[in-house]
Formats: C-alpha cells, sequence, structure tokens
C-alpha cells in the first residue's frame, strides 16, 4: 500500500499528516511507531488522519496518533496543519470548517496572512472529565511528585493537562518531572505536564512534556490550558503571548463557559509518498 502524506509542523511540534479522504488507509500502532521513527521512518510527534466526519454539518474527522501508536482526543497545533492541509490539498474551499474530534468540535479559521485560529471549545475542570482522581474541583491541587509537593492546575482542553507554574522554565526540571507526572497515578489516562513562568499579566513562557511522545518544541492545547489556568489563579489578562521553545502562540479566554481561541502558524515542510 501506497500511501501519500504531508509534513508540516507548527512551531516546530511536527506531523505526519494523511488524506483519509481521497485514498484508504489502515494503520496498526506497529506502523505507526515505525513511520515515527526519526532515523527509521517520517519521524513526528503525532500522525493526523483527515477523514470524512459522518454528523451532518461538520466537514471533516480529525484522528490524532502520537509516535508509539496510541490514540490521543485532540492536538492544537496539529489542527491548524489540519486546516492548512485540507484547504491546500483542495478537500475544501472554505477558510473555516467544522473538525470533529473525539472530545467535541473545534473551528479552524485560515487567514491571509497564513496564520491559524482554532476555537479549541471550553475548558472543562471537573475531574472525572479530566480524569483526574479529586474529591472535587478546584483551582489548584497539591501533587506529590518524587518527594516533592507541587501546586498543580488540572485543566481538560479535549486532553488531560497538569500545570504548574515555575520560577523560570530554563531551570525547571520538565525531563525529570515530566514522565513522573504524566503517569502519576491520579491521572488514569496519563496526562500532559505543563511548566509556566509568568514574565507579565500578558507573557509567559511554556514547556510541556506530553503523553506518549515527551517534550516538544510546542504544545497549542499545553498553551490553552497555561493560559486558562492562570486566569483562573488571577496572574494573567485574558489575551496571553505564549512563548514555546519552537516560536509563539496569541491565546484568548474571556472565562468561565467561554471558548479558547489559539492563533498561530502552520507549515507545510514537504510532501511524499511512502510504501507501507
Amino acid at each position: 500500500m501506497k500511501l501519500k502524506f504531508s509534513k508540516m509542523h507548527g512551531l516546530g511540534n511536527d506531523f505526519m499528516v494523511i488524506d483519509g479522504v481521497r485514498q484508504t488507509v489502515s494503520l496498526s500502532a506497529d506502523v505507526i511507531g515505525q513511520l515515527g521513527h526519526r532515523n527509521f521512518g517520517i519521524g513526528f510527534d503525532q500522525l493526523l488522519l483527515v477523514e470524512k466526519s459522518s454528523t451532518p454539518g461538520i466537514d471533516f474527522r480529525y484522528r490524532i496518533f502520537n509516535c508509539d501508536g496510541s490514540e490521543v482526543e485532540q492536538c492544537g497545533n496539529g489542527s491548524r496543519c489540519f486546516a492548512r492541509f485540507v484547504f491546500d490539498q483542495g478537500l475544501t474551499d472554505k477558510h473555516e470548517i467544522a473538525v470533529e474530534t473525539a472530545k467535541g468540535v473545534i473551528y479552524p479559521k485560515l487567514a491571509a496572512d497564513g496564520n491559524v485560529t482554532v476555537n479549541m471549545g471550553v475548558p472543562r475542570f471537573a475531574p472525572d472529565e479530566i480524569p483526574f482522581q479529586a474529591p472535587s474541583e478546584a483551582i489548584i491541587d497539591p501533587l506529590i511528585v518524587d518527594g516533592q509537593v507541587y501546586d498543580i492546575s488540572v485543566v481538560s482542553m479535549g486532553n488531560p493537562h497538569a500545570v504548574q507554574v515555575v520560577h523560570s522554565v530554563v531551570t525547571a526540571p520538565v525531563a525529570e518531572h515530566g514522565p513522573l507526572i504524566e503517569n502519576h497515578p491520579r491521572f488514569p489516562q496519563k496526562v500532559n505536564a505543563g511548566f509556566m513562568e509568568i514574565v507579565s499579566r500578558d507573557e509567559i513562557h511554556l514547556r510541556v512534556f506530553e503523553r506518549a511522545a515527551g517534550e516538544t518544541l510546542a504544545c497549542g492545547t499545553g498553551a490553552c490550558a497555561a493560559v486558562v489556568a492562570g486566569i483562573r489563579r488571577g496572574l494573567l489578562n485574558p489575551s496571553v503571548l505564549v512563548h514555546t521553545r519552537g516560536g509563539d502562540l496569541r491565546i484568548s479566554w474571556a472565562g468561565a463557559g467561554q471558548a479558547v481561541m489559539m492563533t498561530g502558524p502552520a507549515v507545510t515542510v514537504f510532501e511524499g509518498s511512502i510504501e507501507i
């Protein structure tokens, strides 16, 4: 089976994007793992699969697989690449589309300057919706990691995030504590660990250790979760510039019950085909 694909990235968070509308796609977890290998395959943080949606009024279905073959619910940087891909590939002529994900519908909008704004939906905080083992919803929860207690804010942006405020993202123990937080027993489906340094009420630095992927150069849902957590803590304004290792995102949130808006770039690196 020969598959056509595009290699894309959003702020260095890189993807193999496959058109499942015009070609038949059937990939096992082992094959995805082989494709994701950076020495023996294409190499990517996630594989994105574009499919038709069976829901009236929805343009596409969006599926996301980590480089180990596991399927996840949402990817913010991937959603921008998804919108750029379907437009550039002629799968749609719309500049704003409705896309079905495992955790709801998102609405990417392609701007003339190449940036993409995505309505990422309303953040969720109830422990059973994340999921997170806690007696009730809280803005800050104590989490014991490696014998130390850390104040985390738990947020779901369609996937689970645990955000902590650090003095500096340069010195934050991302590589050491990221895996411990990811696999903490209070998160039954694991979690993405965010390390947020606050520069001002309008600006932060962020590093994220992602489930089954490790630290990535950028994480769109992680940026959304961090800004939401900072606003709920009273530390940030409603619109924040987020500096990641791969570049900048603009995240806006008007508060409880409102959707989070994310704006940033999506870039095609190359196109190709591979025999499976």
